[in-house]
């Protein structure tokens, strides 16, 4: 159990994640021009969790290459609405624009981890949770909104569903560890099963 292991994310959600199941790690975020790999993976036509777990990938690649013999842990996430993708509000106009689109549809997540070793790729999972959101009134939006303030700019959705966000929503399927950004019972289990965390 002495590999270190890094996170190639500066996600608070995935570190929370991490930390609250009691696994020691360091951040080290990767610097990686996600919005064109995103525009030219689209553009492909390459679905959203194809470009994910390529995201995942590339992050945990960079990170690894300045972490020599660690364990990097690479994810991403992508909201998709049919052929739309969606990437974290800009602002709270932005948010409450994209709440408004979502609001009484059906959306994906597509959710991808990985790990690297030095260059190599030893590890990756992948989870696509559905969301439908409710139709809801623009007084419950507007108190919504601010009451989230400028969090609601940190998630790819709009919302955290660990909190106020789930007030959001009519079904939810899929990995509630996934919609948070990470699909953690599978990276605990490889994470067991490699020896870097206690059986």
């Amino acid at each position: 159990m002495a590999d270190l292991l890094v996170l190639a994310s500066a996600s608070s959600a995935r570190a929370r994640l991490l930390r609250d199941a009691g696994v020691a790690f360091t951040i080290d975020p990767a610097d990686l021009d996600e919005g064109r790999i995103k525009a030219e993976q689209h553009a492909r036509g390459a679905t959203a969790l194809f470009c994910a777990a390529e995201l995942a990938c590339a992050k945990a690649q960079a990170v690894a290459m300045r972490n020599r013999d660690a364990l990097v842990i690479g994810a991403d996430q992508i909201l998709a609405l049919d052929d739309a993708w969606f990437d974290k509000p800009l602002d709270r106009v932005a948010a409450r624009e994209q709440l408004v689109r979502l609001g009484g549809r059906t959306h994906t997540l597509a959710t991808a981890v990985c790990v690297c070793r030095n260059s190599e790729l030893v590890w990756q999972a992948s989870s696509e949770p559905r969301l439908t959101m409710r139709r809801f009134s623009d007084r419950f939006l507007d108190d919504y909104i601010a009451a989230e303030g400028e969090a609601i700019v940190g998630s790819v959705g709009a919302y955290r569903i660990e909190g106020r966000g789930v007030q959001l929503f009519a079904a939810v399927e899929g990995d509630h560890f996934a919609i948070q950004g990470l699909p953690l019972i599978a990276l605990l289990t490889w994470l067991r099963d490699a020896g870097a965390l206690p059986a």
